[in-house]
């Protein structure tokens, strides 16, 4: 009977997609717009690196889609989060509160900074950090001291900063997570890598926190092959992070000056062009994607699964589809059954806190956490 069910499943994504044979991507890019033209527009101007015209139009049209005061493209949305945290101040001597459930990078740009993460449980609804787990692991294990700063009991560190992630898409309680950290003075940083068309209480993701980052990685809604970009409402950290992002250098004709520690870090000419076309198919791709997760939504209405549907409050961009199901074993067994038939399927992530880097990091109990990662399984995404 299970197996039964299965079939119907791929066959299901198999008619979505109107693709009989072959493999069924997890998630792949779509070019239906001006991708080709602006990008040899690019070629012909020989301003193919971070130096072009195409930089500031995409930074533009995320500032004005997001609602973001400045938006600073970057070369990757990991560098744009590690640049996020230095921005907001974390050293090497800190600590950042985040999720277990997400993708390595969010850990490790906070690893970059020489600063240790420190786990909280996630919400089951949204997969996103949840603020009562935060909340509960602040009344137990801190004090406010010095500088009005809020410092770790049992390490007597500083917790500079809080990293929620919107997990798949779907926001999470960042509005309450704002409230707590400005509460507590520590920085809410917001990884909004996977939630470029998502809206939670008609703000859009990326635009509660202090600062905020977007990936554009090649599976992304929106792709620029690699890519990133830092959100921020206040013009100073915008300029500063354009400056860091530029090794550094201040500007001058010829000399080659530069006043502190920056990066390679700002996004080429080139992939901004494709940046900029994708953004004008960014509203047609959430349609799509919203349609897809409601027909999704329809075919697992039968509860042999469940399906992931959007938080309450959200409008999600469904970036990658999600099913439930009802232990680990049965999920390895769906896993190996979806892909042996070429239908491409994928678990959550492991959670940050069973690698061997990251397993001695202080963290909260876990078990919402464990259960969606025993459980959930990312099913064809792609817009149609």
């Amino acid at each position: 009977m299970k197996n039964s069910f299965w079939d119907d499943i791929i066959s299901f994504v198999r008619e979505t997609y109107n693709k009989p044979e072959g493999l069924i991507p997890l998630h792949e890019p779509r070019f239906r717009g001006n991708e080709r033209k602006y990008v040899l527009d690019c070629l012909d101007t020989t301003f193919v690196s971070s130096v072009g015209e195409y930089v500031g139009r995409f930074e533009e049209s995320i500032a004005k889609y997001t609602g973001a005061g400045f938006a600073v493209a970057v070369v990757n949305g990991t560098s744009s989060l590690h640049l996020a945290l230095q921005l907001a101040g974390v050293t090497g001597n800190d600590e950042v509160i985040t999720q277990p459930l997400t993708f390595i990078a969010t850990v490790n740009a906070i690893a970059y900074t020489g600063a240790m993460p420190v786990f909280a449980d996630v919400d089951k609804d949204t997969m996103g950090l949840s603020p009562q787990s935060v909340e509960n692991f602040l009344r137990k294990h801190s004090h406010q001291g010095d500088g009005g700063y809020t410092y770790n009991n049992e390490t007597g560190r500083r917790i500079a900063a809080c990293v929620p992630m919107h997990t798949f898409g779907h926001p999470c309680r960042v509005d309450e997570l704002r409230v707590i950290c400005d509460r507590h003075n520590i920085a809410l940083i917001e990884d909004a890598a996977e939630s470029l068309g998502s809206f939670y209480k008609n703000k859009h993701t990326g635009t509660f926190g202090h600062l905020s980052i977007l990936s554009f990685n090649g599976n992304k809604i929106v792709t620029t092959g690699g890519g990133g970009m830092i959100l921020t409402d206040n013009k100073e950290v915008a300029l500063h992070a354009k400056h860091l992002t530029t090794q550094a250098k201040i500007p001058h004709r010829w000399e080659y000056r530069h006043d502190e520690t920056g990066y390679n870090y700002r996004l080429t000419n080139i992939q901004a062009a494709l940046g900029c076309a994708q953004m004008e198919m960014l509203p047609s791709f959430v349609e799509s994607k919203r349609t897809l997760a409601e027909s999704y939504s329809h075919f697992f209405a039968s509860g042999e699964m469940t399906f992931i549907s959007e938080p309450a409050e959200a409008n999600s961009n469904y970036w990658l589809n999600a099913v439930l199901l009802h232990n680990r074993e049965e999920r390895d067994a769906f896993l190996e059954y979806t892909n042996d038939r070429n239908v491409q399927t994928r678990p959550a992530w492991d959670l940050m806190t069973t690698l061997p880097m990251y397993s001695k990091c202080q963290s909260t109990p876990l078990p919402n956490a464990t259960f969606i990662a025993d459980r959930l399984v990312n099913i064809p995404s792609s817009v149609i």
